[in-house]
């Protein structure tokens, strides 16, 4: 049975496509207008714009702190009853080095704040953050699903492997359309989504 969802689809596969087919449009908007500068780098605040903007034509919880506990596997993300104390303390982590963002990155994705499209939205704000403060955002056309879901299994425990992996597809290339449009499409297969290209819907 698929996710309640403003779209009324009650098959998994086909909300999947239509998912990937709107959210990557609005991630396209959300680049070629120049939003992601004005929305603030770091906080759950600027976390929930982005995820409110992507997912605005297909969950009515878009932007919105879940409501209910989620695990993913053996993995239990943060409880609903620490949930906001999470955030808050995320918010105040220090974002000035890269080692200090990708820990600020891995809190937020063990707090999962959303009840869908957490990491989809999650990498583009660790690219937000990386940019305004590094000049620098990740090449996620360069980082293997395989390598990264695992270091991001681990990362909670141990974030070394997820720090070198990423600094490795570091580029300074921090608005190319084509590094951006890439990279999307990369994150999305992280999740198994790949039906869609954002060339092709970049065209259309």
């Amino acid at each position: 049975m698929a996710l309640e969802n403003k779209l009324n689809i009650m098959n998994d596969i086909e909300l999947a496509h239509e998912e990937e087919r709107l959210t990557k449009q609005r991630a396209l908007e959300l680049f070629e207008n120049g939003m992601l500068d004005t929305f603030e780098a770091g906080t759950f605040r600027g976390l929930a714009k982005i995820h409110g903007y992507l997912f605005q034509d297909v969950y009515d919880f878009a932007g919105k702190m879940r409501t209910v506990n989620i695990a993913k596997g053996n993995f239990r993300f943060a409880s609903l009853m620490y949930l906001s104390a999470a955030l808050d303390a995320i918010d105040k982590m220090p974002q000035s080095t890269f080692d200090e963002i990708i820990e600020k990155y891995v809190e937020m994705n063990v707090a999962h704040p959303f009840r869908e499209g957490n990491g989809r939205s999650a990498r583009i704000w660790l690219d937000a953050i990386l940019k305004k403060e590094l000049d620098c955002v990740v090449d996620w056309s360069r980082v293997d699903k395989e390598d990264y879901l695992l270091a991001m299994e681990r990362s909670p425990v141990r974030d070394t492997e997820i720090k070198a992996l990423l600094k490795a597809a570091l580029t300074d290339k921090v608005n190319d359309r084509q590094v951006y449009m890439k990279g999307i499409d990369a994150s999305y297969r992280y999740e198994g989504y790949g039906t869609y290209t954002m060339d092709k819907l970049g065209k259309e």
